[in-house]
Formats: structure tokens, sequence, C-alpha cells
């Protein structure tokens, strides 16, 4: 997996995350994987993600039980919706690009929205490419978070844990997560 932040300062967050990671899997298991909430729930944070696929359509996540604990035995009593967005393009199962906003907090809520690309690619010896863009400009704590900054205080990897995660479960039938 590789990750690449550019960014001016970390005051203005200019920046673009890009993840890539191999998954033996097929295109539409990995769209399956992103797209829908009995999958999501499996891996990375476990939240529930709904989708209406199409442009203008909305995203929002729902946190699993499991992940709603965790986040108020640290303190963090957690939103109804903790991330929400809009579907700007739908290319099953292929690509994806939504508007991502999280607000599980303040201050990542203060950032507004930010944009998101998933890309698959057709498999090549039964394994595809995945890659993840993520682009950051003016969102300073959403960045850092999935960025992995904070992942030894108990906010998790970020995006490369996430990916990692969903291709463990993938490629073995089991998720790695909580």
């Amino acid at each position: 997996m590789t990750a690449k932040t550019e960014s001016t300062t970390p005051a203005t967050a200019v920046g673009v995350q890009i993840y890539r990671v191999y998954i033996k899997a097929t295109p539409q298991a990995i769209w399956d994987a992103i797209t829908k909430p009995e999958w999501t729930a499996r891996y990375g944070y476990t939240g529930y993600a709904d989708y209406d696929l199409r442009p203008g359509g909305t995203y929002q996540v729902r946190a699993t039980e499991g992940f709603r604990a965790g986040a108020l035995a640290q303190g963090n009593d957690l939103p109804e919706v903790i991330i929400d967005g809009q579907v700007l393009e739908a290319d099953p199962p292929h690509k994806l690009v939504t508007t991502f906003r999280m607000l599980m907090d303040a201050a990542t809520a203060a950032d507004g929205f930010t944009r998101i690309t998933h890309e698959i690619s057709e498999p090549r010896n039964g394994v595809c490419s995945l890659t993840l863009t993520h682009e950051l400009d003016g969102a300073p704590h959403l960045a850092a978070i999935l960025g992995g900054s904070y992942e030894d205080q108990g906010a998790g990897g970020g995006w490369a844990w996430v990916l990692s995660d969903l291709k463990t479960l993938l490629e073995t039938g089991t998720a790695f997560a909580g």
C-alpha cells in the first residue's frame, strides 16, 4: 500500500491523500464491500454506509453498536449519522466519486465537505487495484485523522488501516477490525 500526502502548511492543510491496495477479488466484490452496509459494517471503523448510487444521491454512514460503544468509552457520544456526503459519480463496479464530511466531532464537522474518488481496476491474474484519492483542501483535522496521525491516541490508522482491513476481509473472509 502506498500513501502520498502533499501539503503546503498544516495551517491550510491543502493536500491530497492517495492510497492504492491490491486485492485478490473481483471488481464487483470490491465495489460491494465499499457500497453495501452489510459489508462496510464488517471492516475498518465498522459503519453502515448507505449510498443512493446516482449523481446527486445521498451518502451516509451510521456507527455500528460496537463502534458507538468504543467511542463512548473514550468520552465521545456520536451523532446518529457520523459521515455524510453526496454521490457525484457512480460507474459500478469501477469508479465512485463522493463528497465526504465527518460529523463525529465539532472540529472535523467544521472542516466541511471533501472529495473522495474510489477507482477499481480490472483484474490481472485475479488481482485488482483499488485506488482511493481523498482531496482534503482546507480540512486539517480530517486530513490528520485519515492520515493516521492520531493512531497512538486511539483514533485508528486512517485510510491505510481501513483499506488494509478491507483487503484482509475480502481475501480471507475475516476482518482484523474491532
